[in-house]
């Protein structure tokens, strides 16, 4: 079986993978799509540490081809996209309705998977980079067939995430004013969320000039090269500043940026060290800086709304998918990424 094997100092593309069939309360998914996103690439830089040799990716859509005992929500041969939370459902967070908490979905990386008897890990508690993988059944959400499985991936992470936090960890209202620090495959989908809630300003800044038509594209009322203009569009600031890039110095911009009452959510990934700063006294004034983990999301909740909006054509999937992959060309996906020229690049198996 091929897969994207990670083994601490390289990258390559393996076809002697093996994983294990599902047990109880899990599902065996073929993967046909998964993006590559930058959280990928963090784990090979060491932003994200993680034990290896892994299987990478963490955004993907696929066909069930079996199931444990005890699913019963998804049968062989549903289309299925994939969230990364492994929660246990039975936790006062999961009862509370915070996935994202649920301590059994975060830093418990399993071992489905064999390269020549010996185990590796799963990314994520995903490895949608694989042709097939094995996740806990809460993971795997049905979606309608008629959705392309490349725009179908893009549910999982950058989706979640972003419209997420839009919609779930900021509350944006009708009428706020928003701003977004980069536009990638995360900032786009905060641009749209934005846009869906009905923020009346939606000013996308990015250092990439040529990225401001896919920005308006999918929300953005005003484009700027640098945070400097913000203050020519939203003289008093922005309700919120959603920071997509994970550099500490646009941390403090972000909060920098708020109006009275506003909130600068933090959805870029510094390293695990970094610190930010900023004047306290900025602050009093019902400012508020939100983590935010995967948008806040319920992905058996989520998943399911966001694809029907895609199908009556509000949220936007397709225009993501600026390029797809075999996955023998993981090397040019990375480099195509890396260089800025995709929104999102999407593997195929």
């Amino acid at each position: 079986m091929r897969g994207v094997l990670f083994d601490g100092k390289q990258i390559q593309v393996v076809d002697d993978l093996e994983v294990r069939e599902p047990g109880a309360g899990e599902v065996l998914v073929a993967i046909s799509a998964a993006g590559l996103c930058h959280s990928d690439l963090s784990v090979v830089d060491g932003t994200i540490p993680f034990p290896v040799p892994v299987v990478l990716g963490h955004e993907g859509a696929g066909v069930v081809e079996a199931v444990g005992a005890g699913v019963t929500h998804v049968a062989p041969g549903d289309h299925v996209a994939l969230s990364t939370l492994a929660n246990c459902g039975a936790c006062a967070e999961c009862d509370r309705g915070r996935p994202t908490m649920c301590r059994q979905s975060i830093g418990r990386p399993g071992r489905p998977f064999t390269r020549g008897g010996r185990p590796v890990f799963q990314f994520a508690s995903n490895s949608a980079f694989a042709e097939r993988t094995v996740v806990k059944a809460v993971q795997a959400v049905r979606i309608p067939k008629d959705i392309p499985m490349p725009s179908a991936a893009l549910i999982g992470c950058g989706v979640l995430t972003g419209v997420g936090a839009v919609l779930n960890r900021a509350r944006v209202d009708r009428g706020d004013s928003v701003v977004v620090i980069g536009t990638g495959g995360v900032g786009l989908n905060v641009l749209q969320g934005a846009r869906i809630a009905g923020a009346s300003r939606i000013v996308a800044v990015d250092a990439n000039p040529a990225k401001e038509a896919m920005a308006r594209r999918f929300g953005a009322t005003h484009f700027l090269t640098s945070t400097e203009g913000v203050r020519d569009v939203l003289p008093t600031g922005a309700d919120h500043v959603f920071e997509c890039v994970g550099r500490v110095e646009l941390i403090r911009q972000a909060v920098d940026l708020l109006d009275r009452h506003g909130q600068a959510v933090l959805l870029g990934v510094p390293s695990a060290t970094a610190e930010a700063s900023f004047v306290v006294s900025s602050m009093f004034l019902d400012k508020s800086i939100l983590g935010c983990r995967y948008g806040s999301s319920r992905p058996q909740r989520d998943i399911p709304l966001y694809a029907d909006l895609y199908r009556e054509g509000r949220l936007l999937l397709d225009e993501l998918v600026t390029e797809t992959y075999p996955v023998e060309d993981f090397e040019k996906a990375v480099g195509d990424a890396e260089a800025g020229r995709v929104a999102r690049g999407v593997l195929t198996f």
